[in-house]
């Protein structure tokens, strides 16, 4: 029987926790049926050790049971566990925790930058920062703690600190700017040292918004906020902080834009500028500007990552000096390429999702430019931006005669969460949709979880993201990443409840500034922090979110009135509906105020729960009342005597199916009229943001397997597998983004990688794969696979909190095989199609033929 290590939060490195209690979670391999009835935790500090002692089968985010870590402090924390039969595991191998700074009396950086006179809401040519010190001896030990107003990559003795990428993210930098913390003992020397760091807008003072857009939103200064502090043997230490010292210099990248991209004069650069010894010319005093300490926070979440590289699928020469390259892959990143001319010259990179007729299709990208130049100094050299990232599937390279396909790659960029699940069927179209929900969630968690990677937009519109949190759960470790986010829809909540249409909330145009509430997009202050706990087992995120979906809801009840109905605010229902006009995609099949009070039923209900879960028994009680109050008035208003719905459209009944609002029979009536509205459009689709995340489900759940399958498999326009066989690689914002000619949706609002309405993958999960959690963090599970579709094979395979679970049916000459394997502390149950059920015991397996006539 072996233990992993302890695993700190979320973290997949606990160097800097911003918490002086990080809960524990490991992971146990024992002979199936053993079960954990107690466990030891063993921590290290300095040269005293403790143990601490818990009864019970907890193994996730458990809470630290130790004394609290202070500011800088470092421990080695193992674990060991007991069973039933008194047996107890080894000691596991130490995992190591170290504190950030953890009070704002910690920090003596200040924000530096440049020192030269400076026009807001220009677009301005941005700066690096540096400082030489000189350290009495070699360290023992040497962290840097790093963020910025803007964008940073820092540099000590002329080598990168770290590989973090867009650092250090978008968040709602007035309230919290996240900072990082790096081990860099091994770049730091005895006698003289320099640090130095390159600078950019990014999201705090860059072009951000529609129509143009914004700057400066957060602040005029771009500025580093870094403080090194290297502890020597003799016990005494030194920190180098941003202060008045350093100095700053233009830098060689003149424009640097996450929409518009970056040029480089590669002829301003200054060798050795991060080294002892370099040039002091063009160097002068920084500017230093304010930040209060108290709102640096430390990273509970993935940082932004290259995490490959994408070589082309074809060069194509265009002219004597312009290629088109396609990568095979519509992809979110930069390239990076081998440069070579005349100097004073330029090569100039521009990208775009899709070809149309032949070209870069760069509408889509309405006043995104994303163009990205180098000015070349005569020399030959490997270059690519820094401080920006494109969509694109497609680029053009102009300034090259010759351009080798070995000579340029596509960097694929974004927020580095573990990948944890995988669905495999014997349909290729199937399993190209589900690449292309993986490409397009990658693409999109880039800092924040936005709508699309390519246009003047990319922001965290809550809606999307409600809806593709179970996806999103189960794909990939998401849940730092998500939590993170979170936070900043509470901080981004108005007074009176409503959550803005996207988090970080910047100005939006008159149809969304000043935000107003809206269902589906404000219901992720409840729905989504649910998902984090049904997942991954984190109660901790429902007790921090819970004021925020507390409010969220008292902001509907306080609409709906006594009346229990939503029938004002902005509603943008059924976004999307396949049959809204291109101008208008809130005009859908479905009234747009009886997806708001379904939806106000939904999360009033969920509420309740939460309230239960975290212990507020009171209010448990009063949202379970309200719930079911709504769903009350919900059937008066939207259920006719007939059984159908008032809204007779596929939405409105998967809407009422999937949320409880029907009685049985009304249920059995629902189901039956939605599979003949599907079948009667020809298993295309008809629905949009609301509808396609709950339409497979409502079908199978009413006993329409079937036909939630041909919904599946369909490759007319408008469907899932109609975006495959026109050559997607991505999920579309639009069912028609792309029209069967070959030309680009007429609207002004098309991308071809936004997430939302992959969301089709969580059925395909659990419904196809047939993997369901039944208890948080799938402590229990169903197992229910359930063929159809002529598929003769599917595998899921999951990381779980506890461990891989992995199942597998199979049609063979004497029938259908199951197979399921699960970890140490999972268990649950097996149910076969022909409603039999087996139970399956911990870390046990499951193998089992049954004829095809059964």
């Amino acid at each position: 029987m072996q233990v992993s290590p302890p695993r700190f939060e979320h973290l997949d490195s606990a160097l800097g926790v911003g918490t002086p209690a990080p809960r524990l979670s490991w992971r146990t391999d024992a002979p199936a049926g053993w079960v954990q009835t107690g466990w030891e935790l063993k921590v290290e500090r300095g040269t005293e050790t403790t143990v601490a002692t818990g009864r019970g089968d907890a193994q996730v985010l458990v809470d630290w049971p130790f004394e609290p870590l202070s500011s800088r402090e470092r421990a080695s924390v193992s674990v060991r566990v007991g069973g039933a039969d008194g047996t107890w595991s080894p000691w596991s191998d130490p995992a190591e925790v170290e504190a950030g700074l953890l009070a704002p009396e910690d920090w003596a950086a200040h924000p530096v930058g440049a020192g030269w006179p400076e026009e807001p809401g220009t677009e301005r040519r941005p700066a690096q920062v540096r400082r030489a010190f000189d350290l009495p001896q070699a360290p023992v030990r040497a962290r840097l703690y790093v963020t910025a107003h803007g964008l940073y990559e820092v540099e000590i003795n002329g080598r990168r600190v770290g590989d973090h990428e867009l650092s250090p993210g978008w968040t709602s930098y007035d309230e919290r700017l996240v900072y990082w913390t790096f081990d860099v003992t091994d770049l730091v020397r005895e006698g003289g040292n320099v640090i130095g760091s390159w600078l950019a807008d990014g999201w705090y003072r860059g072009r951000l918004g529609f129509g143009g857009g914004y700057r400066d939103l957060y602040g005029t200064d771009q500025s580093l906020i870094a403080q090194l502090e290297v502890h020597f043997a003799d016990g005494t230490s030194a920190i180098i902080a941003t202060d008045e010292s350093w100095d700053a210099r233009l830098s060689p990248i003149h424009a640097s834009g996450l929409y518009d991209g970056e040029t480089h004069y590669l002829r301003d650069e200054q060798a050795g500028w991060s080294t002892p010894g370099g040039s002091e010319d063009g160097w002068s005093p920084v500017a230093v500007h304010r930040r209060d300490p108290a709102t640096l926070v430390a990273a509970a979440h993935p940082p932004v990552r290259c995490v490959e590289e994408v070589a082309p699928r074809a060069v194509t020469r265009l002219s004597e000096s312009v290629h088109l390259i396609d990568f095979g892959q519509n992809l979110v990143g930069r390239l990076r390429l081998r440069v070579r001319g005349a100097a004073g010259s330029a090569i100039e990179l521009r990208h775009a999702e899709v070809l149309e007729h032949g070209a870069l299709g760069i509408r889509p990208l309405r006043l995104a430019a994303a163009h990205d130049t180098v000015i070349l100094d005569g020399t030959e050299t490997v270059w690519e931006p820094r401080f920006t990232v494109h969509g694109f599937r497609y680029a053009t390279v102009s300034g090259l005669t010759d351009l080798d396909e070995r000579e340029v790659v596509a960097r694929v960029i974004h927020s580095d969460m573990r990948r944890t699940g995988h669905l495999e069927t014997s349909n290729v179209d199937v399993n190209r949709l589900h690449e292309n929900v993986v490409w397009g969630m990658k693409g999109n968690f880039v800092s924040i979880p936005t709508d699309c990677p390519q246009r003047d937009e990319r922001l965290g519109w809550t809606g999307d993201v409600q809806v593709f949190a179970p996806t999103a759960s189960f794909l990939f470790d998401s849940a730092g990443f998500l939590s993170n986010w979170l936070t900043d829809v509470a901080v981004e909540q108005h007074p009176d409840g409503t959550v803005p249409w996207f988090v970080p909330e910047i100005p939006g145009g008159p149809m969304w500034t000043p935000a107003k509430t809206g269902a589906v997009w404000g219901d992720v202050a409840v729905l989504t922090p649910w998902t984090l706990y049904e997942r991954f087992a984190d109660r901790g995120v429902l007790e921090r979110q819970y004021d925020s979906a507390r409010r969220w809801v008292e902001r509907m009840i306080d609409q709906a009135g006594e009346s229990r109905l939503w029938h004002d605010a902005q509603q943008l229902g059924d976004w999307l509906d396949p049959a809204a006009p291109p101008d208008d995609p809130a005009d859908a099949r479905t009234d747009r105020y009886l997806v708001a009070s379904a939806y106000f039923a939904w999360s009033t209900r969920r509420l309740a729960e939460t309230a239960q879960v975290v212990g507020r028994v009171d209010d448990a009680t009063r949202y379970a009342r309200i719930a079911a109050e709504a769903r009350a008035a919900f059937r008066g208003e939207y259920v006719q005597p007939d059984g159908r719905l008032t809204s007779d459209a596929q939405t409105a009944y998967a809407l009422a199916i999937r949320f409880d609002l029907l009685e049985p029979g009304e249920r059995t009536s629902a189901g039956e009229r939605l599979a003949h509205l599907v079948r009667e459009a020809g298993n295309t689709i008809a629905t949009g943001f609301v509808g396609t995340p709950l339409i497979s489900d409502a079908l199978t759940d009413t006993g329409h397997l079937d036909v939630a399958y041909a919904l599946l498999l369909e490759t007319e326009c408008p469907s899932w597998l109609y975006t495959v066989r026109m050559g997607g690689t991505t999920i579309w914002e639009r069912w028609d983004s792309m029209l069967p000619d070959g030309s680009i949706n007429p609207g002004e609002m098309t991308s071809f990688n936004h997430f939302a309405l992959g969301s089709v993958a969580d059925w395909m999960h659990r419904v196809i794969g047939g993997l369901t959690a039944t208890a948080p963090g799938y402590r229990r599970i169903e197992w229910a696979p359930r063929p159809g579709g002529a598929l003769t094979h599917a595998s899921v395979a999951f990381d779980s909190p506890y461990g891989r679970i992995e199942g597998t049916w199979r049609h063979t000459d004497e029938g259908v095989e199951y197979r399921l394997a699960v970890p140490t502390g999972v268990d649950g149950v097996v149910t076969l199609p022909d409603g039999s059920s087996r139970p399956i015991q911990s870390g046990g397996s499951f193998v089992e033929v049954v004829p095809l006539s059964v």
